[in-house]
């Protein structure tokens, strides 16, 4: 009768033990008490941060705010300028999610979550390129320009067999692109698609976005690695954002060209 109450009593304990290590959902994404993300303020399928007011619009926001509202705790949200103070901010434990298009190459550095847009990339070109289309650029004679570090970067720095690639520090501004490609300095820029056909309207019939998508990129959720725990949490309010329409309302809002809703996928 003693060792059976004593087996009754070690296994109550071992249940509260239980009970008490499985975290609420808030405690697992946001330990500190508040949701503390990181994203590409420069690149507008993610979002655009306002330079006078410092707020920031787009799909990341309008997910970072949702996700926040969800958990009960509020958001602080910043802004990253690459991917790699994306990456940083999250293995300092600065940040507790961030947002980065999914590239193998990133995957050792951090833990991919669900997607939530799919991200179309094209090349840019002069108005009167004798380029027409993703497949005439691979060619001698051919520079092609990408950011560093970008998924466009990686993708051309492969992909390219006859053409030069010529890598950039950092995303220059709208005269400095117009001015590489209408002297031929640079013969086709590889960007997403949003900031091409945005590059295009700025230059006033100088350039020209050639039509199809190079290369279609998952834009994801990701956490520092060895916190894969958080994943499943992301996992069930993406899922939700998807199927309520969240997602494509958020899209629609911010006037994006060239991003659709990601799809279920597994990898």
């Amino acid at each position: 009768m003693r060792r059976t109450r004593w087996l009754l009593t070690a296994a109550a304990l071992g249940l509260f033990v239980a009970d008490v290590s499985v975290q609420s959902p808030a405690a697992t994404l946001a330990p500190t008490g508040t949701l503390r993300a990181v994203f590409l303020g420069g690149n507008p399928v993610q979002g655009r941060v306002d330079p006078k007011t410092g707020e920031a619009t787009g799909t990341v926001p309008d997910l970072v705010k949702e996700l926040g509202k969800r958990l009960g705790v509020p958001v602080f949200l910043v802004s990253a300028p690459n991917a790699g103070d994306v990456i940083g901010a999250l293995s300092a434990n600065i940040a507790d999610i961030g947002f980065l298009a999914y590239d193998e190459e990133r995957s050792r550095e951090v833990d991919f979550g669900p997607a939530f847009v799919v991200m179309a990339n094209s090349y840019l070109v002069k108005a009167t390129s004798p380029i027409k289309a993703s497949a005439d650029v691979d060619r001698e004679g051919v520079t092609v320009a990408a950011v560093k570090g970008q998924t466009q970067e990686h993708f051309v720095s492969a992909a390219m067999k006859r053409a030069r690639v010529r890598v950039l520090d950092v995303m220059p501004p709208q005269a400095e692109v117009d001015t590489l490609l209408s002297s031929g300095d640079v013969h086709a820029f590889a960007i997403n698609r949003q900031r091409a056909l945005e590059a295009e309207s700025a230059a006033a019939g100088r350039l020209r976005t050639l039509p199809d998508s190079f290369l279609d990129v998952d834009q994801c959720f990701v956490v520092a690695k060895g916190n894969a725990n958080r994943l499943a949490v992301i996992e069930q309010f993406v899922g939700d954002m998807r199927t309520s329409g969240f997602i494509k309302q958020s899209i629609d809002r911010a006037k994006l060209v060239g991003v659709s809703v990601a799809p279920v996928r597994k990898r």
